[in-house]
């Protein structure tokens, strides 16, 4: 898997790009942690709960308010699994799926272990974050997907038959390679995907999100990375479920003010595609990103992972100061989140000054290790 040469980057550029990684890693977990409260809760048990207009604000969830879920920290490892391997790219060897495999499995252990284990550096600074080994009620998908040391492919995939959101809301980190082709960007978050969520519906809407997050750090409106989309998925096999229901989600604009029950109809049997549509159409019609965080999570269905991928197209809309200031200054793991961001930016911007023939920063390595 190869990829295009990156762009030319102006320091304009270079702000505007790190403005727009921030912004969907924080738009990411904001709606995450927005929609952890009320996840899985049905339209009439969410509106018991928290009166006819559903939730509006940050409540209670894990034991605190702002707290993420395994969404989150799965996207962070995929950030630090492209990192890593673009630094392991030096040494010759260059296949980013195994790179994010391997930051997966990085994750697994967390599920499991108590803490860091400082003596295996070559995990990397990530791994060594505390807050990261909270259990957040990830799905049996995940924790089998990830089990044991075998990586699914999209010709051998893990859980053949799992079409939930999970895969699709750790996928935002692809689109944030806006140097590479649609095509291969598309690819590669199908290949990882299906490390864990072996159905089509699962691992396509993984490909077709990453489109779009692409198209929208790229500059171009919501509605044209959505047909970018459209237009990759075509030639896919099993595509179909999936164009429909980013058809659906594009036709549902226009038939009258946004309401949870529309936003519900269209997350269906809360399958991957559905979630995306529902996504698509809140980042849509929402007036601005709180509003739109709002409606993606007011629903009877999975809301933490209809606010993550909401919150991530609107965070590569707009960039992270669209973000609401009060929701991001609660929000659990937002110095990680802002480091990794940074990070990111830095590696697709300057990555030859940080790494390669010509000499590498000891610290960086320390951060990345190539092993």
């Amino acid at each position: 898997m190869g990829a295009t040469a990156g762009a030319v980057w102006g320091r304009a550029e270079q702000q505007d790009f790190r403005s727009r990684v921030r912004g969907t890693l924080l738009g990411a977990a904001v709606g995450d942690a927005l929609g952890a409260p009320v996840d899985g809760l049905d339209l009439d048990a969410l509106r018991r709960e928290h009166g006819a207009e559903g939730l509006t604000d940050l409540a209670p969830a894990h034991g605190r308010r702002g707290a993420v879920t395994h969404l989150t920290q799965l996207t962070l490892f995929s950030v630090d699994g492209l990192i890593r391997a673009q630094v392991r790219r030096d040494t010759g060897a260059w296949h980013p799926p195994t790179d994010l495999h391997r930051a997966y499995l990085r994750w697994a252990a967390t599920q499991r272990d108590w803490g860091p284990d400082l003596r295996r550096e070559e995990d990397g600074w990530l791994a060594r974050e505390e807050w990261l080994y909270a259990r957040r009620a990830a799905p049996r998908a995940l924790l089998l997907g990830l089990g044991d040391a075998t990586m699914g492919t999209p010709q051998a995939p893990k859980n053949p038959g799992e079409r939930g959101p999970e895969a699709a809301a750790r996928s935002a980190p692809f689109g944030l390679l806006v140097g590479w082709e649609p095509q291969l960007v598309a690819q590669l978050a199908v290949e990882c995907a299906a490390q864990t969520h072996g159905h089509p519906g699962g691992y396509l809407t993984a490909g077709a999100y990453a489109v779009i997050v692409h198209g929208l750090a790229r500059g171009e409106s919501l509605d044209a990375a959505v047909q970018r989309a459209l237009a990759l998925l075509a030639a896919r096999p099993g595509h179909e479920p999936v164009a429909a229901a980013l058809q659906h989600a594009l036709g549902a604009v226009r038939q009258g003010l946004p309401t949870a029950d529309r936003v519900t109809e269209l997350i269906g049997d809360a399958a991957a595609e559905g979630v995306l549509a529902a996504a698509v159409y809140c980042a849509l019609v929402g007036e601005d990103v709180r509003h739109g965080l709002r409606l993606a999570v007011n629903h009877g269905g999975p809301s933490a992972a209809a606010g993550a991928l909401t919150g991530g197209l609107l965070g590569a809309l707009h960039g992270e100061t669209a973000l609401p200031p009060a929701w991001l200054a609660e929000l659990e793991g937002r110095p990680t989140v802002l480091e990794l961001a940074d990070d990111f930016a830095m590696e697709m911007t300057q990555g030859p000054a940080l790494h390669g023939p010509a000499g590498s920063s000891p610290g960086w390595l320390t951060r990345y290790p190539r092993a």
